[in-house]
């Protein structure tokens, strides 16, 4: 291997056997003759990769494209099934939250489990144990076991270590996503330090706004197979083609009741729609369909940010409506409500509608959300002689997917405009 090769990657397979019950996992194990119970499942396919030293390298994909089954192999935690991975260089992983941690184990003893694996003497790790500490930042928690840790204080603490064992290669794996944005914001300081010390990283993330920023490269994996690697917007802009084929093939699947009940309807049809939505109300007014439309005019549930986008509904009247109100939520993934609105709150007069009238509502704004994945809830409401009635509600209809080049803090990015005055000139201005 070239010896500016930090990592070779050559035809990598991984095949992993879907057994159907336990008895069949014994008697494949036992080599007993009979048939096979069980199905091969390729979690990677002829995958070919090279990276320099020195390079930072992100891997972006949707979810079971093979990402971390690929870092396992390349840090030796999982054995590839055919193809060969070389490296040149100590590496330092960070893998799922958890790994090589024994959960008995305080904080510290750890520390010293994690060194002496990586060939460090009890002494050498004393010598870097300040550095660990205060990186990690837990306090007195380090004397604890680490089983009473909080997701974020452990994976301070395990990506502490792994910076300061002296690695040439560091690898990490979407861990970084569970800490605070501060923490964040420390580790990829850490990153850019070891950048110029020229030491290879290579990391997974479904942020696109990291892969662009702290990365030279990037890898698309997709079902297994290396779809493409270029630049990291080539790449990003290669995945949001991925995110819209992944959803149209679970919409293809989606073979829901609510779904049937509403055959022959084109705008849901090419979202996908929650198999478990809830859905509520009095049904003189229905909700039909529905849709999110990207700025090309396409129906689409993937959206990058500072686009305009369009949510739209159609609701069919049963019965005479006089003050109707439409309505729409997104919530994150925790169900919390994020943003929403209707026609009353926008000052919009919705007409009275009678028996048998269909009423097309649509809001138009521009996406301000940070990345990540949010859930659309839709809703017709109104006022009758008994108050305030809901005709029909659908919660968590569909998903909704933001891409984003760039995430600020919290889950609006307000546009703010920055500039940097040279403090002397500022002391001027005062004057």
């Amino acid at each position: 291997m070239d010896d500016n090769i930090a990592i070779q990657v050559e035809k990598v397979s991984k095949i992993y056997k879907l057994y159907d019950t336990s008895v069949a996992r014994l008697k494949d194990a036992l080599g007993l003759p009979g048939k096979k119970g069980f199905r091969e499942h390729a979690a990677l396919h002829d995958v070919s990769l090279s990276i320099k030293k020195g390079e930072t390298v992100g891997i972006i994909g949707t979810n079971g494209s093979g990402k971390s089954t690929l870092l396992k192999i390349i840090t030796g935690v999982v054995s590839q099934t055919s193809g060969e991975v070389r490296v040149n260089g100590r590496i330092s992983a960070l893998l799922e939250l958890g790994a090589g941690f024994n959960s008995e184990y305080t904080g510290i003893e750890n520390v010293y489990l994690q060194g002496t694996m990586m060939g460090f003497s009890r002494e050498e790790i004393d010598k870097k144990m300040d550095a660990i500490l205060e990186f990690a930042d837990i306090g007195e928690f380090v004397n604890q076991p680490v089983k009473t840790y909080s997701s974020g204080m452990f994976v301070r603490l395990a990506f502490a270590v792994a910076i300061n064992i002296e690695p040439e290669i560091l690898i990490v794996d979407e861990a970084l996503s569970v800490g605070d944005v501060f923490f964040q914001s420390k580790c990829y300081r850490k990153f850019e330090e070891f950048k110029e010390l020229g030491k290879t990283i290579l990391f997974v993330s479904h942020d696109l706004s990291s892969i662009t920023k702290y990365c030279d490269r990037a890898v698309l994996l997709n079902k297994g197979v290396k779809v493409m690697e270029g630049t990291p917007k080539e790449a990003v802009d290669q995945f949001k083609m991925a995110l819209v084929a992944q959803e149209e093939e679970q919409r293809r699947q989606n073979t829901s009741l609510w779904q049937q009940r509403h055959e022959g309807e084109s705008w849901r049809d090419a979202l996908p729609v929650n198999p478990e939505t809830l859905e509520y109300g009095d049904k003189k007014a229905e909700i039909v369909d529905f849709a999110v439309v990207d700025k090309t005019g396409k129906i689409s549930n993937v959206i990058e940010k500072g686009d305009l986008f369009t949510i739209k509904m159609k609701v069919l009247f049963r019965e005479a409506v006089a003050e109707p109100i439409y309505a729409f939520t997104l919530k994150n993934l925790m169900g919390i409500e994020i943003t929403g609105t209707n026609t009353m709150l926008e000052h919009t007069e919705a007409q009275p509608r009678e028996a048998g009238d269909v009423q097309e509502a649509s809001f138009t704004q521009r996406m301000t959300l940070q990345g990540g994945e949010y859930l659309i809830s839709l809703g017709c409401t109104g006022y009758g002689r008994d108050g305030f009635q809901v005709h029909h509600r659908l919660y968590d209809v569909c998903s909704l997917a933001v891409v984003s080049e760039k995430n600020t803090v919290g889950y609006f990015d307000m546009g703010s405009t920055v500039e940097l005055v040279p403090a002397q000139a500022g002391r001027r201005d005062k004057n």
